[in-house]
């Protein structure tokens, strides 16, 4: 535990130095200002264009994070030669992948609060009624960016940043449209088609189950049966990924 501890701890510190999150911040933090201004050109619509703008800003901002920086996690690693010195040390290769993995993650939920920080300025500015359903919309995006940090992760051991990056994005559309793909599977009278769509719709995410950011621009809460729910189906899918990526990293030579 100590050395997933201190890998995590260095993983979060080099995040920091990345100017990229600086950077991505910064245009999140106007994408919620601007919120204001685009709310105000549409008065019958005011409170919810501010709030569904806010609620995507974040959610945006967290996935690229989650993607870019998580498909080079080990790949950066690999290409400045430092996984050799990290490997020579007694450090078992789950630790070392599960410390990276958790250090990404407390970067997401630094950049995430950050965020949320200035979201809820910007409603409590543009006199926007504060509602519990925000809260709740972060919080399954959350649980979205672990899972999407745990398939860029997984990928990252065995490819190379831009492939995985590639990969991850592929996963991450497909995950949204996995109650399409699951229509088209009742729908087709081919039962290749059949059977393709339904494998896909199993194997991939749905991660369309941790998007109620529509909702909750609107003021309509989901149940806690449905948030608790859907969050453990998020945790033990990003658990299934960690665990095929550390067997696929065990066995990958150096």
């Amino acid at each position: 535990m100590w050395s997933i501890g201190v890998i995590s701890l260095n993983t979060f510190r080099e995040n920091l130095r990345d100017k990229i999150l600086y950077n991505l911040l910064f245009f999140a933090v106007f994408l919620i200002g601007g919120a204001i201004a685009l709310g105000d050109l549409t008065v019958m619509e005011h409170d919810k264009i501010i709030s569904d703008i806010g609620l995507a800003s974040i959610n945006l901002i967290g996935i690229i994070i989650a993607i870019f920086v998580g498909t080079g996690l080990v790949s950066r690693e690999i290409d400045r030669r430092t996984v050799y010195t990290i490997m020579a040390r007694p450090i078992h290769r789950v630790q070392f992948l599960l410390g990276k993995y958790l250090g990404l993650v407390v970067t997401l939920v630094v950049n995430v609060v950050i965020m949320l920080i200035v979201y809820l300025a910007t409603l409590w500015s543009g006199h926007v009624p504060i509602r519990s359903t925000v809260f709740q919309a972060v919080q399954l995006m959350l649980v979205e960016m672990l899972v999407i940090t745990a398939v860029a992760l997984m990928f990252s051991t065995f490819s190379t940043a831009t492939l995985s990056a590639i990969f991850t994005i592929g996963v991450y559309i497909v995950g949204h449209l996995t109650e399409d793909l699951k229509a088209i599977a009742e729908r087709s009278p081919s039962a290749t088609i059949k059977g393709l769509m339904s494998g896909l719709y199993y194997i991939f995410p749905n991660l369309e189950m941790l998007n109620i950011k529509g909702q909750a621009a609107s003021g309509i809460s989901v149940s806690i049966a449905f948030q608790s729910m859907a969050t453990v189906y998020g945790l033990l899918y990003a658990t299934l990924l960690l665990v095929g990526g550390c067997l696929i990293f065990q066995r990958r030579d150096f």
